[in-house]
């Protein structure tokens, strides 16, 4: 039997997330990422195959390095198996890679860390390609305060205060082990540049809550709004509590970066 790893991208934008839901017969037609995967790799392979991600992206996230991987007795080399899923998977997913690795990989227990980033349209009129892809905020920010308090989060602590609900981890410590906030005036996209006034966030840890990253880019905006004060991040920590965060940012400027082993 053969672990094929697979190395992948996707636009979260139509999909219900990554992970497949036990639904009942009326949701069914909700679609996951994981979901068409397995349906393509049983078109190719013939066979009811497992698949396994290292994260369980949500609805409307966006991945650039997703990983997964999957146990199967085909005979098909990796590079087939992703030629062949690339035919068949559709646009906004694409397999950048494949490969045989130990049947012991775990995609997600193996992970030493992994990397998001946000992006935010920090203007009134944002543009018309970039809608799925940034929240827009059209109020002024205050970076200093932004910046100082991200540099708190840095470190181990008990994040149950940035943690969505209905979280099944069973520890809420964890790691964040690089931040970076900067702002940019300029997106390349289709050869063009797009400019504006934007605010990237990227977060490295050594594993992430269910909404962490979403519930820290909330807070943080509400401190640069003024509307929370730095040393919310620290009350937050001690207090172990949601109240005391910021909104839930939108899905749709969140991108799963890379994920590192």
């Amino acid at each position: 039997m053969k672990n094929i790893k697979l190395l992948m991208e996707y636009d979260g934008t139509n999909y219900h997330g990554w992970q497949e839901q036990n639904l009942a017969i009326s949701q069914r037609n909700i679609v996951t990422i994981q979901g068409m995967l397995r349906e393509n790799i049983k078109a190719i392979t013939g066979e009811d195959v497992k698949v396994i991600g290292s994260s369980r992206t949500d609805a409307g996230v966006h991945a650039l390095g997703q990983v997964a991987s999957f146990l199967t007795d085909s005979y098909l080399e990796p590079a087939v198996l992703q030629r062949a899923l690339n035919s068949l998977l559709p646009e906004d997913i694409k397999i950048l890679d494949a490969e045989e690795v130990n049947e012991a990989f775990h995609p997600r227990y193996d992970a030493v860390s992994k990397s998001y980033f946000y992006l935010i349209s920090n203007m009134s009129i944002s543009s018309a390609f970039l809608y799925r892809y940034a929240w827009r905020v059209p109020h002024r920010l205050d970076m200093d305060s932004m910046k100082e308090a991200g540099s708190l989060l840095k470190g181990r602590h008990d994040f149950s205060a940035f943690r969505g609900a209905g979280c099944g981890a069973k520890t809420t410590e964890r790691e964040i082990i690089s931040f970076d906030i900067e702002r940019l005036e300029r997106i390349d996209f289709m050869t063009a540049g797009i400019t504006g006034d934007f605010i990237k966030i990227r977060i490295e840890a050594n594993a992430f809550l269910r909404h962490m990253v979403r519930n820290i880019v909330g807070t943080l905006i509400e401190i640069g709004r003024g509307k929370m004060a730095v040393n919310s991040i620290s009350a937050a920590f001690e207090h172990r509590d949601r109240k005391r965060t910021g909104p839930t940012a939108p899905a749709k400027g969140l991108f799963l970066e890379k994920i590192n082993y």
